[in-house]
């Protein structure tokens, strides 16, 4: 803290050193060299404060002033070439005077302009797309129930997942609210999200990126999901029904888990045989419920009687609806009989 004052006390010094010579010298008068030495004090104190109130202002709203300035003067200069006709007329001094008040006053408005109305012109979205968008690079963002799903890890173990897995920060919060759930179910899911992300960036041979992209102004995860994946170019890897429409609608790439894994199911067509193990009852009378291996249902005719036993059927349709596949059979020997 020492350090800092002495190094302002010597800044404000030479500052009223270079006003107080540059007026001596240029205006050759000592009197004026003393107000030279004033203006030098007023300008260090004010960069001392400036200093002080940049260091506690966030970069966003600095860039922001900085566009705004910029931009300002330039349309300030592109007036001031057009009332220059009017102006010439006129005292060089009262010219030169106009030009530095518009440029004050043009400057001011622009940086007010963009500070206040930054989110409406999006101008920070489209500097993070410059910088994020690398045309070589193709991003895949994670969902919080992609995640917690598991499946993902196993893809990627795989070698079919190319390009780079980004997690992004709002996501990781999503999952650590879920792990500090009292609830234990809730609990033991979140928990088990992170195990996962761990395994994906221990084990499997894909880059994997945690970004800190955020979106306050969106309070659902699925919609930063969605606005973040229209910024990085990116797809967004989900199993959640709701937000694959909604990402779609957006016009966003999604890779659906659940998708991949109906139609990686083994086809089965009318006339097959098969075995299975008869678990339950079905809804309707006198059937019975079986399971493949990957979960496909399998309902049996007549198979009420064989519940506990491992039975031959032989398949007489299969239907696909929105939660899965369902396969429907009857017994081998009542097919035959027919």
């Amino acid at each position: 803290m020492k350090t800092s004052f002495l190094w302002d006390i010597l800044l404000l010094i030479f500052i009223g050193f270079v006003g107080f010579s540059w007026a001596s010298f240029f205006l050759k008068s000592e009197i004026f060299g003393w107000y030279g030495l004033l203006f030098g004090l007023v300008v260090g104190l004010a960069l001392l404060l400036l200093n002080r109130k940049l260091k506690t202002t966030p970069l966003r709203s600095i860039l922001g002033a900085t566009v705004g300035l910029i931009l300002g003067v330039l349309v300030s200069r592109l007036l001031f070439s057009s009332l220059f006709l009017l102006l010439a007329p006129l005292e060089p001094a009262f010219s030169i005077s106009m030009r530095i008040l518009m440029d004050a006053i043009f400057a001011y408005l622009g940086m007010m302009v963009v500070i206040s109305k930054g989110n409406e012109l999006d101008l920070f979205s489209f500097f993070h797309q410059v910088k994020e968008r690398p045309q070589a690079e193709s991003y895949k963002i994670l969902d919080t129930s992609v995640i917690i799903d598991g499946r993902i890890a196993d893809i990627c173990e795989t070698g079919f997942v190319e390009g780079t897995l980004v997690i992004p920060q709002f996501v990781l919060r999503e999952l650590q609210h879920i792990a500090d759930s009292s609830d234990t179910l809730k609990r033991n899911r979140g928990r088990r999200g992170l195990d996962i992300l761990q395994r994906i960036q221990k084990k499997v041979d894909v880059p994997v990126k945690i970004h800190d992209l955020d979106f306050p102004d969106i309070k659902e995860v699925d919609g930063k999901l969605v606005a973040m994946a229209k910024i990085l170019g990116a797809k967004v890897i989900t199993n959640d029904f709701n937000l694959n429409k909604v990402a779609e609608l957006h016009g966003v790439s999604v890779l659906n888990i659940n998708e991949l894994a109906n139609s990686l199911k083994p086809v089965v067509l009318p006339g097959e045989d098969m075995k299975v193990y008869v678990l339950k009852e079905g809804k309707e009378y006198n059937q019975g419920v079986a399971y493949l291996d990957d979960g496909t249902m399998v309902v049996i005719d007549n198979g009420r009687r064989s519940i506990g036993q491992t039975v031959e059927v032989c398949v007489t349709s299969v239907l696909q609806t929105t939660a899965g596949r369902m396969i429907f059979t009857r017994m081998k020997e009542e097919a035959e009989a027919a």
